[in-house]
């Protein structure tokens, strides 16, 4: 079937003023069915643009989105939010629950954006709140929810449609270094029970090497020979090649 995702060439530029500031210079990768690929880099260094760009939020200068082998931006607005609700699911450093619903109604939003029948997809946020650890929390407020507990309702949120690729931004960055990893364990095992793609972009080591794939983002480059994969893959190599890359 190919790659999930592909990114070919993408390239782009913020203004300034009068400045043009190149924020992605030709990057290039792709997220194979089922795996787990991390892409590491610094504050600044294009991770959240280039996320943007994958996801088809935001569209690049030049180059290429193929999210199974479609080209996200040969499509129109609209088709391109469809084929985005439709493949995939979006985890945040911030969680964005809505704070007057309950846990159990915001996995429900995903199906009520979608314009889906909710009694369709009862089932399915039932078995996901159990499988996840939030069938006791199904009635709780997200202020009632511990900084872990909120993150696992919204990765909860982003598998309620099924999507084939789990794009994460920083997803730990507003949690304890305990829920972090509790976190990070999660994702191994959403990928492991659904064989959902993931692509998680982070400037914690620790949380990358969780991935099967480490791509390192620097200045805007995503280098190729600089990426780490295979076993012994741990924070240790991580946070060796990125003295290797100065970083």
């Amino acid at each position: 079937m190919g790659p999930i995702l592909e990114a070919e060439n993408l390239e782009k530029t913020f203004s300034q003023g009068e400045e043009e500031i190149p924020v992605l210079k030709e990057v290039s990768l792709r997220v194979e069915e089922g795996e787990f690929v991390a892409v590491m880099g610094p504050s600044g260094s294009g991770k959240s643009t280039l996320l943007h760009c994958l996801s088809g939020l935001d569209a690049p200068d030049r180059g290429k989105v193929l999210l199974r082998g479609r080209d996200l931006f040969a499509l129109s607005e609209g088709e391109r939010t469809l084929e985005r609700r439709k493949r995939l699911g979006f985890v945040f450093q911030f969680f964005n629950l809505l704070p007057d619903l309950t846990v159990e109604e915001n996995l429900l939003l995903p199906v009520l954006i979608a314009g889906e029948r909710p009694e369709r997809y009862g089932d399915r946020i039932a078995w996901l709140m159990e499988v996840l650890g939030l069938a006791s929390l199904k009635d709780r407020l997200p202020h009632a929810l511990s900084g872990g507990e909120m993150q696992r309702v919204s990765i909860a949120r982003a598998l309620v449609l099924e999507p084939v690729l789990l794009l994460a931004d920083e997803p730990t960055g507003n949690l304890s270094s305990k829920a972090g990893e509790e976190t990070m364990a999660l994702f191994r095992e959403v990928r492991d029970r659904f064989h959902t793609a993931l692509l998680v972009v982070t400037h914690n080591p620790r949380d990358a090497a969780w991935g099967d794939r480490v791509l390192f983002l620097k200045d805007g480059v995503l280098d190729p020979s600089a990426e780490l994969k295979g076993p012994g893959l741990d924070a240790a190599r991580v946070f060796s090649r990125l003295e290797e890359l100065e970083i």
